[in-house]
């Protein structure tokens, strides 16, 4: 995350920048990593729109998210419009275009990418 605070921290006067929490890329029910466990990180995929919320604020917490984290609902609507899984960058740009799409995390997730982008839309 430190590569995108440092973008927040550049152009968050011309860019509002937003973390968009998704559908828990490893529960316990699912697809558990030992290290998360190792971490003191044991989660079920909340099956509620609070239970999520509540996941992604000690998400961001834990993580020391600086840019305000947006929730999607357990409908997962926003993750499959936007195909963010596991993550995903995007600009959209101000008349609602999407102006940059990353390839899908982790290894798309370039903000090196972004940033370029972001040149040349402010």
């Amino acid at each position: 995350m430190g590569a995108l605070h440092d973008l927040h921290r550049s152009y968050g006067d011309r860019v509002a920048f937003f973390v968009v929490y998704i559908r828990e890329a490893h529960p316990e029910d699912g697809w558990a990593f030992t290290m998360n466990r190792e971490q003191g990180i044991a989660i079920d995929d909340p099956t509620t729109d609070s239970a999520r919320a509540d996941v992604a604020g000690v998400c961001a917490a834990r993580l020391e998210i600086e840019l305000p984290v947006l929730v999607d609902g357990v409908d997962d609507e926003v993750a499959r419009a936007y195909g963010g899984w596991p993550d995903r960058l995007y600009l959209v740009a101000a008349d609602g275009t999407v102006a940059y799409q990353g390839s899908e995390g982790p290894d798309g997730f370039k903000p090196e990418e972004l940033e370029r982008a972001l040149i040349t839309q402010v």
